[in-house]
C-alpha cells in the first residue's frame, strides 16, 4: 500500500475518532491515536516512532485531565461517583429504548431522579444535574483538544517524512 493511501486511511480514520468524540457511540480518541499509531508502523523510522510517542503522551495528558478536571468540579458541587454511574446506565438504557437521543435523555434523567432521591430538593437536584452535564461537557471539550493536538502532531510528522 502506498504511504498516501496510508496517510489518508489514517486520517479518515482520525476523523471517525473525532466524530466518535462528539457523538459518544465510539472510543473516538482512541481512535485518534491508533491511526496514529497505524500510520507509524506504515512508515517506519525515526520520526514515525518519535511523532507516535509524542502522540501517545498528549493522549495520556488528555485522558488524565478529562478525568480530573471535571471530576474535582463534580465533587465541589456534591455530585458524588454513584450518581454518575447510576446516570450512565441510565443512558445506556436510553441509547435502547428511544433513538438517537436516548442516551442523552436518560443520561440527564439518571442524574436528576439519584439527586431528588438523595436531597428530596428538586432545585438543588437540578443545580447538581446542571454542574454534572457541564462537566461532561468540559470533559468532551477536553477529549476533543486533546485529538485536534494529535492530528497536529500527525500532520507535522506527515509532513516530516
Amino acid at each position: 500500500m502506498s504511504e498516501g493511501v496510508v496517510v489518508a486511511l489514517c486520517a479518515i480514520l482520525m476523523f471517525v475518532g473525532m466524530i466518535g468524540i462528539v457523538v459518544p457511540i465510539l472510543p473516538g480518541l482512541l481512535l485518534v491515536l491508533l491511526s496514529v499509531l497505524i500510520w507509524a508502523i506504515a512508515t517506519g523510522g525515526t520520526t514515525a516512532w518519535v511523532v507516535f510517542g509524542a502522540a501517545a503522551v498528549v493522549y495520556a495528558i488528555g485522558v488524565l485531565a478529562q478525568f480530573l478536571i471535571p471530576g474535582r468540579r463534580l465533587k465541589s458541587q456534591g455530585v458524588g461517583i454513584g450518581t454518575m454511574v447510576a446516570a450512565i446506565v441510565c443512558a445506556i438504557v436510553g441509547f435502547f429504548v428511544i433513538p438517537v437521543v436516548g442516551a442523552f435523555v436518560g443520561f440527564v434523567l439518571g442524574i436528576f431522579a439519584v439527586e431528588m432521591t438523595r436531597s428530596r430538593d428538586r432545585q438543588q437536584a437540578w443545580t447538581r444535574t446542571k454542574a454534572a452535564l457541564r462537566a461532561i461537557v468540559h470533559s468532551m471539550g477536553i477529549e476533543l483538544t486533546t485529538a485536534f493536538v494529535i492530528a497536529v502532531i500527525f500532520t507535522i510528522g506527515v509532513l516530516s517524512t
